[in-house]
């Protein structure tokens, strides 16, 4: 036997010196395995960190707890809410479509017990080091998906963005939302001392703009081939988001900027659907109110006649054949309709409760990747929620932005669902006390 290694931070027993042929490439192996646990030892608590409940001394660094009780809460009660305004909003449509006003009030219910029944299983048993693995994994389905669309996709609205599989329907830039924040948390956090060092070239530069700009370049150039605008947008800006807060200097950051903006007016320039849109938006009263700007005159509608206390739940008028597919990206108008002023504040006060209560997570997570990543996710939500108000009040052009947890959808729901898992999942791993 060889002599004990003195380093603290190596096992007691060492290998034994091979005695059979082969015995040097195994030895080889668990050398590398052993310096490699050390590594992380020295670099990533969340490697090594024993994760039992007892006993909790203050002094370790990292606790297994409970989620953030909180943060389930608004969650859950978003969620629930979601479902009440899914029924009331698409009951006339489903049972003029589908001769059965419990169509997609069915469906919502379905995806989101799916969602959180998938959902608990990860956030009972993942580790944080865990989503690492899962993140990559989404990335590259993410990138496969938005290929298979473009052979196979299904096309509706002049743009082909769905996978149909049976009477399911998936839309791959959903995951390639979730995936780029959660690659992006995974490089920044790895590489975050060449991201804030002083060398331009093979720190700074690399690290942290032109590796970052290639991970989120190649899912918005598969999502502006479909043609995407609204996915193009949000998985851009999450992405100069997720940078900013891993380090990326400024000057980087505007310049990606720059780069996104340039892409922007290309894209608008070749897709006509995004200048037709444009137009809409910029000049509303001189657009024919019974064509193009159809959909967006009776949101608006919908949302001034439901005045400070609303027509009640259930008693929208614009549902019935005015704002088309109400269930969807333009729920919110009938939520204004139904509920008035007060209940469109109270959903709006819930998503800023949600966002508050992520951001605190995030604060508290046990590195630098989870930190990212909780942010991200966050960063995500809110984006989502003020792009589909500004688009149904015409503060933005029309680009088809689902309001989180209360549009209808499949994969939509069952996305934001499970990052409400991840997140949970995180917030049960601290360095800090809660």
């Amino acid at each position: 036997m060889k002599e004990k290694n003195e380093d603290q931070n190596l096992p007691e027993n060492m290998p034994e010196e091979p005695k059979a042929k082969g015995g040097k490439l195994k030895l080889k192996i668990n050398n590398a395995l052993l310096r490699r646990e050390e590594d992380a030892a020295n670099n990533d608590v969340i490697f090594y960190a024993p994760l039992k409940e007892e006993p909790k001394d203050e002094s370790a660094p990292l606790h297994k707890g409970s989620i953030d009780m909180w943060f389930l809460l608004w969650a859950m009660l978003i969620v629930c809410f979601g479902i009440v305004m899914s029924y009331s909003a698409s009951a006339v449509f489903a049972q003029e479509r589908y001769d059965s006003s419990m169509h997609f009030f069915i469906r919502h219910i379905a995806f989101t017990l799916a969602a959180a029944i998938v959902t608990a299983v990860f956030v009972i048993f993942a580790r944080p080091w865990h989503w690492r693995i899962i993140g990559v994994g989404m990335y590259v389905l993410a990138v496969l998906l938005l290929l298979v669309v473009q052979v196979a996709g299904d096309e509706g609205g002049g743009a082909q963005r769905w996978i149909a599989i049976g009477s399911i329907t998936i839309q791959p830039s959903e995951i390639a939302k979730t995936a780029v924040v959660m690659v992006l948390a995974l490089y920044l956090s790895k590489y975050e001392k060449e991201v804030n060092s002083t060398h331009k070239f093979g720190g700074n530069f690399k690290h942290g703009f032109l590796m970052p700009m290639i991970i989120i370049g190649i899912l918005c150039a598969l999502i502006a081939i479909q043609p995407h605008l609204s996915g193009l947008m949000i998985v851009g800006m999450i992405g100069v988001a997720v940078m900013y807060l891993g380090g990326t200097r400024l000057k980087w950051l505007f310049a990606f900027l720059g780069i996104i903006l340039v892409a922007g007016i290309i894209f608008i320039s070749f897709f006509g659907y995004t200048v037709e849109r444009i137009n809409i938006w910029l000049h509303i009263d001189e657009v024919d109110p019974l064509g193009e700007a159809w959909q967006t005159l009776q949101g608006l509608y919908a949302i001034g006649s439901g005045g400070f206390f609303g027509l009640g739940l259930g008693s929208s008028r614009q549902k019935y054949g005015y704002v088309s597919q109400p269930q969807n990206d333009f729920i919110f108008t009938i939520i204004c309709e139904e509920l008035g002023f007060i209940g469109a504040f109270a959903l709006m006060f819930l998503f800023a409760l949600l966002i508050w209560r992520g951001i605190k997570i995030g604060q508290n997570a046990p590195d630098k990747f989870c930190a990212l990543t909780v942010w991200g996710l966050t960063f995500k939500i809110a984006l989502q929620v003020l792009m589909n108000i500004a688009v149904v009040t015409n503060s933005m052009p029309n680009t088809g932005v689902s309001l989180p947890f209360i549009s209808s959808g499949g994969t939509s729901l069952m996305i934001q669902i499970f990052e409400i898992g991840i997140i949970l999942s995180i917030s049960r791993f601290s360095t800090q006390k809660k």
